[in-house]
């Protein structure tokens, strides 16, 4: 129905997210054998122009009508932060919203200093950072020509000094690729003294681009997590989406029961089963997780508000 704004999505991190894609499909300077929107076709490593402001603003002011989410995100298909006009939609959309602007970007150009610039007129930024050596960089990201990871080293470090906003670093884990012995430690050598809100570690959810990638098992995020906690790097959690019981830790199988028995009479809205079952929201999630990919119950958005039917 639109040409840049999908959704609404529910999500864990964000609550109701509406999607905004400011670039060409897979217009992007990386190729990431994690990818699940595909391989780049063709590398992009200039920032330009690559959508119409004004349709762009028109098409996010129609969905406001019916919906107001809990953020506007700057995502999609491609790099996002490859869009010079990026700073001026922001403006644009702040005028017929009030709410929340996210930025999630693969953190090449955070070097650059009119795109930090242009972050801050966000209110949560979620950088990401999948390697801290070349070699690991290389393997997983399949840069294009120029970009260093010396340079998204440089560029995070100054970005993290200097925003005033809300960060989720966002660490991707490949097991046997980049969660080696060496590569923690360059992480955590990296992350100390760090300013961010928290630290996200995130694993396939889907197939990417090459095929024969293995998602990080909980287990060993689990294990990723408390070594950086024992190196002093705090505010780490888990945000992979839990594929089966065996992965959640203290798996309540009443819970799950009456989760179900309360779907079979009626609809309930994420906030009702939170209030009722006097549970978070965020631990709840992990049971819609395995529940939906069960198809046992169905997640969707109406109103505002997000909810659930078996």
């Amino acid at each position: 129905m639109y040409k840049y704004v999908f959704g609404p999505v529910p999500s864990r991190r964000l609550g109701i997210s509406l999607g905004v894609d400011l670039v060409l499909a897979k217009t992007c300077n990386l190729d990431c054998i994690y990818c699940e929107c595909g391989e780049t076709t063709k590398f992009y490593n200039k920032m330009g122009s690559y959508v119409d402001v004004d349709k762009v603003v028109e098409e996010v002011g129609e969905v406001l009508k019916t919906i107001t989410p809990n953020y506007i995100t700057f995502s999609g298909s491609g790099e996002p932060t490859l869009n010079k006009d990026m700073g001026l939609i922001i403006d644009k959309i702040k005028k017929k919203y009030k709410g929340k602007i996210a930025i999630i970007t693969n953190s090449t150009l955070l070097y650059k200093r009119e795109v930090r610039k242009t972050l801050e007129k966000a209110d949560l930024i979620i950088p990401s950072l999948d390697a801290v050596s070349k070699e690991v960089f290389s393997e997983i990201n399949r840069p294009a020509k120029g970009v260093k990871i010396e340079k998204i080293l440089e560029g995070l470090e100054r970005f993290l000094g200097e925003t005033k906003r809300k960060v989720f670093l966002e660490l991707f884990i490949i097991e046997g690729i980049n969660d080696s012995r060496n590569e923690l430690k360059g992480f955590v050598e990296f992350l100390k003294d760090k300013n961010y809100t928290t630290i996200q570690l995130n694993t396939l959810a889907r197939p990417g681009t090459k095929r024969d990638i293995r998602p990080a098992t909980i287990k060993r995020l689990e294990e990723i997590r408390n070594y950086f906690l024992e190196n002093g790097i705090d505010g780490v959690e888990i945000i992979k989406k839990y594929s089966s019981r065996e992965e959640l830790e203290k798996y309540n199988e009443k819970l799950e029961k009456l989760i179900l028995t309360m779907l079979k009479k009626r609809i309930y809205s994420l906030q009702e089963i939170s209030e009722l079952l006097q549970k978070d929201k965020e631990e709840l999630f992990k049971y819609f997780d395995i529940l939906q990919k069960e198809g046992k119950t169905r997640i969707f958005i109406e109103n505002d508000n997000i909810y659930l039917k078996s």
